[in-house]
């Protein structure tokens, strides 16, 4: 027996109310299983991403390996060979390169 014919046989199976109790079953299912994971994913993201400072090597959204030469307030100035830099928004690095490879 599946868990929302419980609950269908618990309240009647065909009260008004039944229509109801599902709906809310099925929006906290999806808010505990889907939502909630996903937010706490971009929170730990947005800390990792506040942490970076000058030197650390990171990797961009993009696959570029870089390290950080200067940080604005909306982007970050990497180098990606001896030489070569590139800017980027703060919001396209993915994770530093340390975390990455330990994973």
């Amino acid at each position: 027996m599946s868990i929302l014919s419980i609950l269908l046989q618990a309240t009647g199976g065909g009260s008004q109310w039944s229509g109801l109790l599902m709906m809310v079953v099925i929006i906290a299912i999806f808010y505990f299983f889907m939502i909630r994971p996903q937010q706490k994913k971009q929170k730990d993201i947005q800390r990792a991403r506040e942490a970076l400072k000058v030197g650390d090597k990171i990797i961009t959204a993009g696959g570029i390996y870089g390290k950080i030469k200067e940080i604005g307030d909306i982007y970050m100035l990497i180098e990606i060979s001896d030489g070569v830099r590139i800017r980027i928004d703060k919001t396209s690095v993915f994770a530093s390169a340390e975390d990455a490879q330990q994973k």
